[in-house]
């Protein structure tokens, strides 16, 4: 059990840390072949910062444990709301502007109900995985033509400035993007095994392994990204890396483990953990609005709010382990 843990905390720590030299060798790697910055920072730091869920998710997948994928991507998108942004807001009111709104906000939420939906049959078939890989290929799409033919905005902006200020002589960049991947391949293949191993031992599902300890380790990089875009006060990519990774989640990391291994699906994940899903997702509407507190804003006493629920919700999973365990 003592290795187990270990596999969990130390691929856990080389995981994070793999996957931003992982982003920072393919972005510096891109940058000399030419491509723009703003499609660096929509494809290659939008895939890799959600490259921990999955990989990991594959390999579960992989193993034969996709409940454990399940769980790390339902996981990662209310650890993204309730635990990400509720921190982030208490730190700094979190500004949410008239766009995000309009566009990508309803977008999540109708994948968000898409994703329900599949759930009603009890049964992730490999026609739904590929109904959201194909929804994410057309959203990224619409997403890199919207952006060619519009302003660049502050993504593109922030993407040339880190690149300006930090350059990669074309070597390294290839070597960190080598290294980064296969540390990350490595990091996410003990990670899983440790998680599995523990749930066996203590009688709990890989679901629940999935929406905790994996789910939280695997949103690190969205918690420490989304800090720093704030201490920059720059907040609209602080609010844009949570609704992207969790649009990659439901897509992507639910798309690729389903594509490999179609999963049964207990009713309590609809019941309980997509339900909380979705009110997070409808939470952020009506903060946005300013139907709970200030219009436009995030602020403190939300966060507050979204941290209770967040610890709430660790606390009744965390009950059912001891049940379990009894």
């Amino acid at each position: 059990m003592l290795l187990a843990f270990a596999a969990v905390i130390g691929g856990l720590v080389l995981l994070v840390w793999s996957a931003d030299k992982f982003i920072e060798g393919a972005a510096g790697t891109a940058a000399h072949a030419g491509m723009p910055p703003l499609l660096i920072g929509m494809l290659i730091v939008g895939f890799g910062t959600s490259a921990p869920e999955m990989v990991v998710s594959a390999l579960a997948a992989l193993d034969g444990n996709p409940s454990l994928a399940l769980g790390n991507a339902y996981g990662s998108n209310i650890s993204n709301i309730a635990l990400i942004l509720g921190v982030v807001a208490v730190m700094s009111p979190i500004a949410v502007n008239s766009a995000i709104l309009r566009k990508e906000l309803p977008v999540l939420t109708l994948v968000t109900l898409l994703a329900g939906y599949q759930l009603i049959d009890g049964h992730i078939s490999r026609l739904d995985s590929w109904i959201l890989l194909g929804l994410l290929a057309a959203l990224m799409g619409w997403s890199v033509y919207a952006a060619m033919t519009g302003k660049g905005g502050v993504l593109a902006g922030e993407v040339e400035t880190d690149l300006a200020e930090h350059p990669l002589p074309l070597k390294t960049a290839l070597f960190w993007l080598v290294v980064g991947l296969i540390l990350l391949v490595a990091s996410s293949r003990a990670l899983v095994w440790g998680a599995v191993f523990i749930a066996q031992e203590l009688g709990v599902s890989d679901l629940v392994i999935g929406l905790t300890i994996v789910a939280i380790g695997t949103s690190l990089p969205e918690l420490a990204s989304s800090i720093a875009a704030v201490r920059k006060n720059e907040h609209d990519i602080a609010l844009g890396n949570v609704i992207g990774s969790n649009l990659f989640n439901t897509l992507a990391v639910v798309g690729i483990a389903g594509a490999i291994q179609p999963m049964a699906v207990e009713s309590l994940v609809l019941q309980r953990d997509w339900t909380l899903m979705m009110a997070l997702t409808l939470a952020l509407f009506v903060m946005g609005y300013g139907l709970w507190g200030r219009k436009g804003q995030i602020n403190r006493s939300n966060g507050i709010g979204l941290l209770v629920v967040y610890l709430a919700y660790m606390a009744y999973l965390g009950s059912s382990v001891l049940v379990a365990a009894a």
